[in-house]
Parts: C-alpha cells; structure tokens; sequence
C-alpha cells in the first residue's frame, strides 16, 4: 500500500484529504507543521506528501529544503497544495506539483516531473 503523508496545520484540511486518500486506498499519516512532518520521514519516508506553505514552527519550504537533505528524501512526490501566489522560491527539484487555490479561480496545477504514483 502506498503511503502518504498530509502536512497542514488546518486539522479541517487534513481531515478532508484523509477521507480522499483512504477512498484511494492509500495510507495515510498527519502533521500539523513541518517539523512534525519531518520526524514522521526521518521514521518512514512516505511514497507522497501534500503539502501546505505557511505553517507555524517549520514552513512547507523550509520543511521540503530539509527533506530533500535527508536521506532518500528525494524519494517522495511532493504536492504542494496552497493560496500564496509567489511561487518562485521553489525550484523545479523541490516540489513535483504546485496546486494553488481557491483565491476565485480555477486551481493551477504547475506539473513538474511525471511520476505515477497511484495505488
């Protein structure tokens, strides 16, 4: 079973993507920030990880720059799922998709490198 990790300090957010990630027949683990989200990988690195950017206690950057350090920390698909508009501090090696919305508009999915990871 694929594993994914839901990294956002909403518990209503996490909540809603665990339902649509169990439907999808995937495990799932939570943290509430970064920090949290990066001792559950230094554990077990998950297969995914949604990601939200401001967090308190470790942002979602400053969370993906310290996992892509870590060992096998390139492994996971990195979705990140936010309102911020400035998208630029990320580059093309850190998140694999960049999901933004709701701000009034259709979502903008950003597609970085391809990888299936559906279970």
């Amino acid at each position: 079973m694929k594993k994914c990790l839901i990294v956002d300090d909403s518990r209503v957010i996490r909540k809603v993507a665990r339902k649509i990630l169990e439907e999808l027949k995937f495990g799932v683990d939570e943290a509430e920030d970064g920090a949290a989200a990066l001792e559950i990988c230094r554990r077990k690195m998950p297969d995914a990880i949604l990601l939200d950017w401001n967090m308190p206690t470790m942002s979602g950057v400053d969370f993906l720059r310290a996992l892509r350090r870590e060992p096998s920390g390139g492994k996971p698909i990195v979705v990140y799922c936010t309102t911020e508009n400035d998208l630029t501090v990320i580059t093309d090696d850190e998140a694999h998709q960049i999901l933004r919305g709701p701000a009034g508009s259709a979502t903008d999915a950003r597609p970085k490198r391809r990888r299936h990871w559906g279970g």
